[in-house]
Order: structure tokens, then C-alpha cells, then sequence
């Protein structure tokens, strides 16, 4: 009973933490990308500290921005299914009833305990039995567009801090090592913290986001060296 409880909190921990660990990695890579391009391009700290929070700011408005139009489309979708089932239960109640039971039989029961579990969860609540058991709709993973936008817009902004804060308080003489140096470290930390959460292995997942996060600096930082020497 205790692993199956907390398998079942692991499943709904998945959309809020998909939506907090992409926007805090996403502020951390990208930022610190930012950063890196602007002071490998031999920008002051004033200039990359305005680089870094405009970055900050457009970052979280997008991340928001598209989180909420993708996650109300699907509950636009969710809401049309549960709208399609009530309108078939009021046409055709019995039919209903057979197509529920059908699909506790294709589970494992047999017949007459199949009926007897569509009949008793139908009386109680039919279109949330049908939204549950036919339609994969469950409550405490139904779609929250507001919700999910602010979690990827304060996960974002909070990620891209990080970057910012090393880029205020550093030498500047040393911002493109510490920079890079630090924000690894933290998407190191974000990648075990959200592995070790979800039950997979920390160190592959810290691994994974710290290798996309040093290819996308390493490449900004060579545009910005790039660019900072031609002009």
C-alpha cells in the first residue's frame, strides 16, 4: 500500500514539475547564454547585467505566454470530450452503461462484477466514471492553463537569477568563467532535484540538462567572441 501511494503522488507531481523544472532550466541556459554572448563580445557589466534582465523578463512572459496557450488548448479539448459525453449519456444512458462495463471487463473483471462497478460508480457520478475510466480525464491532472503559466513564468525568472546574481556580484574580469561555472552547477543541482522527484536517476538526470546547458553557452559565448571582434 505505501509504494503504491506514493507512486500515485510521483504521477501527479508530473505537470507541475514538468512546467517548473523546463522553465527554471530555460532561465538558467538561457540567461547565462545571454550573459556569456554579451561579455564574450566585450560588453561592460552594465551592459550585460540590461542584457541579462531583459532576457529575464522576455523569457518569463514568453514561457508563460506559451504555457498557457498550450495547456488551454487542452483543456479546451477536455472540456469538449466531457461536453460530448454528457450530451451521449442523456441520448443513450444504457448504452452508456454497457460501454463502462466493457471496459472493466477488458481490464480484468468479469461480466456480472464489471456491471456491478459501472452501474454502482454511474449512480454516483456518471459523467466523472466515464471522464476517469473512458476519457484518461482525472481531476487532479486536469489542465490548469493560469496555473501553469505563472509556475513556468516564476520558475523561469527564478532560474534566470541565478545567472544574474553571479554576473552582479563577481569580478567582471571573471564573468566568463564564473558565470558558466556556477550556472552549471545549478542545472546540475536542478537536473538531480527534479530526478531524484520524478524517481529516475539523479545523476544521468543531472547530467543530461548540465551537457545541453554547456553547448548552448559554449556556442553563444564563440558568437559573441565572434561578433565582439569583427566589430
Amino acid at each position: 500500500m505505501p509504494l503504491r501511494r506514493k507512486e500515485r503522488h510521483r504521477t501527479e507531481r508530473i505537470g507541475w514539475l514538468r512546467a517548473a523544472v523546463l522553465g527554471a532550466n530555460d532561465g538558467i541556459v538561457s540567461t547565462a547564454s545571454l550573459v556569456l554572448g554579451v561579455a564574450a563580445a566585450h560588453g561592460t557589466r552594465s551592459n550585460v547585467l540590461v542584457a541579462g534582465v531583459a532576457g529575464l523578463v522576455a523569457g518569463a512572459m514568453a514561457m508563460a505566454a506559451g504555457e498557457y496557450v498550450s495547456v488551454h488548448s487542452q483543456a479546451d479539448t477536455e472540456q469538449a470530450e466531457l461536453e460530448r459525453e454528457r450530451a451521449e449519456l442523456k441520448a443513450d444512458d444504457k448504452g452508456e452503461h454497457e460501454e463502462l462495463t466493457a471496459i472493466y471487463v477488458a481490464r480484468g473483471l468479469d461480466h456480472s462484477l464489471a456491471k456491478q462497478v459501472a452501474d454502482q460508480l454511474m449512480a454516483r457520478d456518471a459523467i466523472g466514471a466515464h471522464a476517469r475510466d473512458e476519457l484518461g480525464i482525472i481531476e487532479t491532472l486536469r489542465a490548469r492553463p493560469i496555473q501553469a503559466a505563472f509556475a513556468s513564468a516564476l520558475s523561469f525568472a527564478v532560474g534566470a537569477a541565478m545567472p544574474l546574481l553571479t554576473t552582479a556580484f563577481v569580478p567582471e574580469a571573471s564573468l566568463i568563467i564564473l558565470v558558466p561555472a556556477t550556472s552549471l552547477a545549478f542545472l546540475g543541482l536542478l537536473g538531480a532535484l527534479a530526478a531524484g522527484v520524478g524517481g529516475a536517476g539523479v545523476a544521468v538526470g543531472a547530467l543530461r540538462v548540465t551537457f545541453w546547458g554547456a553547448l548552448a553557452m559554449g556556442l553563444t559565448a564563440g558568437v559573441g567572441a565572434l561578433f565582439g571582434t569583427v566589430v
